[in-house]
């Protein structure tokens, strides 16, 4: 059974959003405790939606990134592990809810709602994160089998995302063409690595078509930017919010733990068939990767502008821009779900005709971020979503994790986005530092000489580099 909910934007014909009901009976009243009730039609999806249409999406995944899901939709997690790979429990689960193994929240705006919804979360609302494969079946509080992570704000993630798949094309083409001419010369040909202004290492193509990648920097041998998570292990929205229903909600969607895959339509057997479908897992990604940048603002008072003015300089003087850089130009603004960089275990271009195209231009925020003089937008970001070392035995604060992450070391991170941090504290992968002071004097590896600066600086200096970062806030 289908219903149809129209919007009329402003000046706009009337658009339509698919809904279709859930497995629902027809007397279920009105007042009853199911969180998801109307799912997402992933069939009317298709292609460049209008800005009425696109508006509609947004606003149904506001709803489901709000909906305090219930064991009514299948919240729990009684029979899967938060294994990426669809893994059954060996053993009975001792809790439905547990804070390490999962689930641990209610809803995703459980945690992401500091300042507003989409934003960051207090200590309280930390998150147990494991290795991820197959082997992630625990039921124990025993930190040995998990990483702590504060949880990071959403805001431009759709921007972001964006950013990786247009430096992604930019690396792999630089592939191919060393790989061509490598056969064409019969030498091996070494190649930089480089996009939009970051240098990823190099890699070296040998005549017989395989490559040396010992010289890569910050990014995976398969050249994939994954600029979501703390240490940068999750490509895109879509994976994100797949792995996030599971993991933190026991809510399993079908296009990873359904019939085709699994051969079952109740992977987790607790009697709730077809949990999310692929369309609402559409709308949260256009829910968040609508949310907008947040922006350098102004502070109203005369001496704060003055000192975010002197601290915007030592900013740069202490080189924390070889790895916070201010912005990073971006082609497009046409967001395709699913992506090109969605692979099995999400929604694939290859798993439907025509993917839905996005256009976040059609969004007012978009509209007032700066341009080059090329017309591509400037981001506003301070990062280069690359992985650095930041930690080592000098200073290992940042680097206290037990447990690697999909291959990535334990003193490794993505580079922190800047924007938005005054809005979003604690500080930290675990969220346990309170100040900025604290997080900047932190740093080490790779950002050691910059955080001795920081730490050499007269108290006056230090105060204005605060200031500005204070600066840094998300769009109210």
């Amino acid at each position: 059974m289908m219903w149809m909910r129209t919007l009329a934007g402003a000046g706009l014909a009337t658009a339509s959003l698919m809904l279709t009901s859930p497995a629902l009976s027809a007397d279920t009243p009105p007042w009853s405790e199911h969180a998801i009730r109307e799912p997402v039609d992933q069939a009317t999806l298709v292609g460049r939606l209008s800005k009425a249409d696109l508006e509609a999406l947004i606003e149904k995944g506001r709803e489901f990134f709000e909906a305090r899901f219930t064991t009514l939709d299948g919240a729990g997690r009684p029979h899967a592990t938060q294994a990426i790979i669809p893994t059954a429990h060996r053993r009975p689960v001792e809790h439905d809810f547990q804070r390490l193994a999962g689930p641990d929240a209610n809803a995703c705006a459980s945690c992401h709602n500091e300042p507003i919804t989409g934003g960051a979360g207090g200590f309280v609302g930390n998150v147990f994160v494991s290795e991820g494969f197959e082997s992630a079946d625990f039921d124990t509080l025993d930190p040995q089998f998990s990483n702590e992570r504060g949880t990071n704000h959403l805001f431009g993630a759709g921007l972001v995302e964006l950013l990786a798949r247009e430096m992604s094309a930019d690396l792999k083409a630089a592939r191919t063409k060393a790989l061509k001419n490598a056969r064409q010369s019969g030498e091996p040909v070494k190649a930089r690595l480089d996009s939009k202004g970051i240098s990823f290492g190099f890699l070296t193509a040998l005549p017989d078509g395989s490559v040396d990648f010992a010289g890569l920097e910050g990014v995976d041998p398969d050249l994939v930017l994954r600029p979501f998570t703390q240490k940068g292990v999750m490509t895109s929205l879509r994976q994100f919010t797949v792995n996030a229903l599971n993991q933190h909600h026991g809510i399993q969607p079908d296009e990873r733990w359904g019939a085709r895959w699994t051969a079952t339509d109740d992977f987790d057997r607790d009697g709730k068939a077809k949990e999310f479908g692929e369309g609402s897992v559409s709308a949260m990604v256009a829910f968040q990767a609508a949310l907008p940048a947040p922006l350098e603002t102004d502070p109203g008072d005369e001496a704060w502008r003055q000192a975010a003015a002197r601290g915007r300089e030592i900013f740069a003087d202490l080189n924390c821009e070889s790895c916070h850089r201010p912005h990073l130009p971006l082609d497009s603004l046409a967001f395709s779900d699913p992506g090109p960089l969605d692979t099995a275990g999400t929604l694939r271009l290859g798993d439907i005709e025509t993917p839905a195209i996005y256009d976040l231009s059609l969004l007012d925020w978009a509209n007032t971020l700066p341009r080059d003089d090329k017309g591509r937008v400037l981001v506003p970001l301070f990062g280069d979503l690359k992985r650095h070392r930041i930690a080592d035995q000098r200073q290992s604060a940042l680097g206290n994790e037990t447990l690697a992450q999909r291959f990535v070391e334990r003193d490794v991170f993505m580079t922190a986005e800047l924007w938005g941090l005054a809005d979003t504290a604690p500080y930290g992968h675990r969220g346990d530092m309170t100040t900025l002071d604290e997080v900047i004097r932190a740093h080490g590896g790779e950002a050691y000489a910059s955080a001795k600066a920081y730490d050499a600086l007269i108290e006056e200096d230090r105060s204005a580099l605060i200031a500005w970062l204070k600066t840094l806030r998300v769009a109210q």
